[in-house]
């Protein structure tokens, strides 16, 4: 499992100018069940997705189709997670025993 951090990076005001295409590359990550959650790191300085079943290379592949990334609005910081407990209705997040 992973967080990945959006923090906008120098090309921060072409935000705009890339958010069509950067939805659509959320949408697909959505539709694709690999993106939980995704939403804004508050008070600002970018967003954040929560991903899972996949691999960090497979992740890194999707976050370089990302347009914000390609275009340097944000620079991507991927965590990975290896849980080891969760509340029961997270256990679809647990690796296989």
């Amino acid at each position: 499992m992973f967080i990945v951090l959006l923090r906008f990076a120098e090309n921060k005001a072409a935000a705009g100018e890339h958010m069509p295409a950067h939805q659509q590359w959320i949408n697909q990550g959505l539709k694709d069940q690999v993106f939980l959650l995704v939403g804004g790191i508050q008070p600002g300085p970018g967003g954040a997705v929560l991903a899972h079943n996949m691999s960090r290379s497979q992740l890194q592949q999707r976050l370089d189709a990302d347009p914000f990334v390609i275009h340097r609005v944000v620079d991507a910081e991927i965590l990975e997670i290896t849980p080891s407990m969760a509340d029961p209705r997270l256990d679809f997040l647990m690796p296989a025993r």
